[in-house]
């Protein structure tokens, strides 16, 4: 059976794309690391303030202008409270949940994850530019959900 030829390059154009747009993704997954969470790393959700990670919330300076801030959420409110650092700051956010499905989410950035307890969600941002950022939780965990926000300030 012979196609027209019209049907022939409207055939092989669509091949095409969807090849570039595998070939696309497998790049930004693969070379670039722009991956959703494994979750490969899990925690007890029971014992979070007993895990070596967690046992100490804060904001850890791990290099110059690296940060390491280490995050439990929990109904209505983020563990630590405000944070700040420097400009030009690279920071590591290292988070769990204590209880529900929470949203991590910062004003004005790319920064959106979800975070579920027995899981540690990571995610990385460079702040260039000063001023406070706000972030709130993006994921409903109940009645007080709509008061669950802190401030980044980057001076």
């Amino acid at each position: 059976m012979k196609l027209p030829r019209q049907e022939e390059i409207w055939l092989v154009i669509s091949v095409g794309v969807l090849v570039l747009s595998m070939v696309i993704t497998g790049y930004q997954a693969f070379a670039l690391g722009m991956t959703p969470p494994s979750g490969t790393e899990t925690i007890d959700p029971q014992k979070v303030d007993e895990h070596e990670v967690f046992s100490e919330p804060g904001v850890y300076q791990t290099g110059e202008n690296e940060y390491e801030v280490v995050m439990t959420l929990q109904m209505f409110s983020f563990t630590p409270g405000d944070i700040e650092i420097p400009a030009g700051s690279t920071v590591e956010f290292i988070m769990t949940s204590k209880d529900l499905v929470h949203g991590f989410q910062i004003a004005g950035t790319n920064v959106n994850a979800m975070v579920t307890p027995g899981h540690i969600q990571t995610i990385t941002e460079t702040f260039e530019e000063p001023g406070e950022y706000l972030v709130i939780c993006n994921e409903y965990c109940g009645a007080g959900h709509q008061h669950m926000s802190t401030t980044i300030t980057v001076k």
